[in-house]
């Protein structure tokens, strides 16, 4: 199957959280090659612009020709376009070819510098927005390209209806700045169609619209319909601003790798687990630490969100008389107990990902502070009504207690106990087989000491 080729006629990002530097990335993380014409370089960072150097018209369009020439470009997005010279080069070119394209209607930076001469809206609205197949402004573009001031959803509306008699096939107007919730407007064949997702409360918004448009220009390069290529769009760049790269002093980037990153972290967390399994399947002492309830091991991935980052033993880990045996492969979201306990442990220590549950015994605590692991505890009797009342609430209140006791995450955590609830010891660790091996040591010398 012959790999989509993709272009971005942007600027370069010094910082590498915008322009060109983004979108490369994101069309890398969405499956198309990526290509490019630069349009102009800039001196910049996370907090401002220094210098802008303006490439050549002709430079631009020999970019485009050569890899239009020898590869095609199924599908193209534009970014920074500074003057009215290079709009017309670019649009052009793009009428010479006539390839799908994006326009991100690039005017101001984060910073505030002006990517977009005045004298060049103008240029922007007659030449290059009636060859988009879609147009991308944020709310301040809206509003120039609309002369709309826009303070909700009904302003967004008249604003993409003004936007698309310029000639816009669709137009999405971005609503990241509105202050009640993050949702776009997609303007399509006479139909509106919102998009919303939570807010997120983050500093890593830098390359946010560069990474938002070349999804775009990546999904129509591989065929899918407007709406569909909005959805997937607004989708990737959730992921890309929630996991986004914390580095520089002012608005720091998007992560466009985040969810290739996250998939690649989701497998080698199952198979850390898997391997763990089969060190405690190989172990027979092990079965004396398995509760009533029985075991279960769960590992976290990097930066887990919620149970369907953890992943956990569908079914538990149960005793047998000569050993204990995972029942079932393991699977994200099979624990809710155990995982729970992670994932609130994870959030005071980032380092600690994984966890198993233990049968509780004065004997074990005894040999755990011995081996110099540090031991809290909590006492469910003291558990506070609203929360015995909501299921699932009980074990992430007491890890904090317990992580409040000892200052922070300790080795284990244990409780002795309350009315219908059995005894039981949390055992953390760095991942799924460093909890295992614990897990193993601590039995061994439990089964030496009775032994001796």
């Amino acid at each position: 199957m012959k790999l989509k080729v993709a272009m971005t006629i942007a600027g370069s990002d010094s910082g590498g959280g915008a322009g060109i530097e983004a979108d490369l990335k994101t069309f890398a993380a969405l499956g198309v090659h990526g290509t490019v014409s630069i349009t102009s370089i800039t001196a910049q960072n996370t907090y401002e612009v220094r210098s802008i150097l303006d490439l050549p018209p002709s430079l631009i369009r020999d970019q485009i020709e050569a890899v239009a020439e020898d590869m095609g470009i199924d599908a193209a997005k534009t970014g920074m376009l500074h003057t009215r010279e290079i709009i017309r080069a670019v649009s052009e070119e793009i009428e010479r070819w006539g390839f799908p394209l994006v326009v991100d209607p690039v005017m101001i930076a984060k910073s505030g510098a002006r990517l977009l001469e005045e004298d060049a809206v103008e240029e922007l609205k007659k030449r290059l927005i009636p060859l988009s197949t879609v147009i991308t402004p944020n709310l301040m573009e809206a509003e120039v390209l609309s002369g709309i001031k826009i303070r909700g959803i009904e302003e967004m509306k008249l604003a993409a209806r003004r936007i698309s008699e310029l000639g816009a096939k669709a137009v999405v107007v971005k609503g990241g700045h509105l202050k009640e919730r993050a949702a776009d407007l997609l303007y399509f064949e006479g139909r509106f169609r919102l998009f919303e997702s939570e807010r997120i409360a983050a500093k890593t918004t830098h390359g946010t619209g560069c990474s938002f448009s070349a999804a775009l220009a990546a999904c129509l390069a591989k065929g899918l319909g407007i709406e569909e290529s909005v959805r997937v769009s607004k989708e990737f760049i959730t992921d890309a601003i929630r996991f986004g790269v914390e580095v520089g002093k002012g608005t720091m980037p998007v992560n466009p790798m985040a969810r290739l990153y996250r998939d690649a972290d989701r497998f080698r967390v199952m198979e850390n687990l898997a391997e763990a399994i089969k060190l405690l399947e190989g172990c027979k002492e092990v079965s004396e630490l398995i509760p009533e309830v029985q075991s279960n091991l769960v590992m976290a991935t990097v930066n887990p969100t919620g149970f369907w980052d953890v992943v956990g033993i569908d079914g538990r880990l149960v005793r047998l008389r000569d050993g204990v045996k995972a029942s079932s492969c393991p699977s994200f979201g099979a624990s809710r107990h155990v995982a729970s306990a992670v994932l609130v442990a994870n959030k005071h220590d980032p380092e600690v990902r994984a966890a198993m549950n233990l049968k509780y015994s004065k004997r074990l605590i005894e040999l755990m502070k011995g081996e110099g692991m540090s031991v809290s505890g909590y006492d469910r009797s003291k558990e506070p009504k609203e929360v015995k009342e909501v299921e699932g609430r009980s074990i992430p209140w007491g890890t904090e207690e317990a992580i409040r006791a000892a200052g922070r995450v300790p080795d284990a955590i244990y409780h002795t106990g309350d009315w219908g609830k059995e005894p039981m010891v949390m055992l953390f660790g760095r991942d799924a087989v460093d909890v295992a091996k614990k897990v193993i040591g601590l039995a061994r010398k439990l089964k030496g000491l009775e032994l001796g």
